[in-house]
């Protein structure tokens, strides 16, 4: 039950940071300002505001930004791969 608790908030985060990426209404310069945000933010809601929950929400946001940097690595690869 443990896993899931924290790996819930980090998966929420990382499709809606993935979410932004592609409506373009978000340029891509502040996606990763938003992820911090965001994941410090819910870190103080979940445990309250202290130095371990602002370390845990920026946990949470580089995690949220480095899966959706990988995923679209991952997908700009794969599209190149079909052209050739």
């Amino acid at each position: 039950m443990d896993f899931m608790t924290d790996f819930t908030p980090y998966a929420g985060l990382a499709v809606l940071l993935y979410a932004m990426r592609q409506t373009k209404r978000v340029p891509n310069r502040y996606i990763p300002i938003i992820a911090v945000v965001l994941g410090v933010v819910f870190s103080y809601w979940q445990q309250g505001i202290s130095p371990s929950a602002t370390v845990e929400g920026l946990k949470y946001a580089l995690l949220g930004i480095g899966t959706v940097a990988g995923v679209k690595y991952f997908l700009e690869k794969k599209e190149d791969g079909k052209k050739d």
